[in-house]
């Protein structure tokens, strides 16, 4: 009997590639193409979207400040009973505190109480710059002692107010 042996083979080794036929690795210029084609869509989409919510955030501080002014002049009222200026000069406006909505109304809309009178007034905020040329929909709003709210833009005042 022949004892069982295991044939053994030698390790086949796969012959090395020339240098100059080794695979690239990273992208194609397709593939680059490609992703640059995807980014440009989704900015093309993605940034009047964003200029839109700016201009509305905006918009939503300047009301703010218009609301907060006419709880000052509300109060103003109430102490004086009236809403313009009782010492001299006679019927001067009421200055009106800062609004604490901060940059986004001060750098792009000028607040202001106009029309003052011992029994009316009107607080208007008025774009400015930028916010005036992208802001049509609502352009100015105002308010006033009765809390009657107008705009001047093109949208309805549902949307704006």
């Amino acid at each position: 009997m022949t004892p069982n042996r295991m044939t053994h083979r030698p390790l086949s080794r796969r012959p090395s590639r020339p240098a100059s036929r080794r695979t690239a690795t990273g992208f194609t210029l397709v593939e680059l193409i490609i992703v640059v084609l995807i980014i440009a869509v989704l900015s093309a989409i993605a940034y009047p979207a964003y200029q839109d919510s700016v201009v509305k955030t905006r918009r939503g501080a300047a009301k703010s400040c218009l609301l907060e002014s006419e709880l000052f002049m509300q109060r103003f009222f109430t102490t004086n009973l009236r809403y313009n200026q009782t010492a001299p000069p006679a019927n001067a406006a009421v200055v009106l505190p800062a609004c604490t909505a901060g940059a986004d109304v001060t750098n792009h809309y000028n607040v202001a109480l106009t029309a003052v009178a011992e029994r009316t007034y009107t607080l208007t905020a008025t774009p400015q710059g930028l916010q005036a040329a992208k802001d049509t929909d609502c352009g100015t709003l105002s308010i006033n002692q009765l809390g009657a709210k107008t705009k001047t833009g093109t949208q309805t005042l549902d949307y704006c107010w």
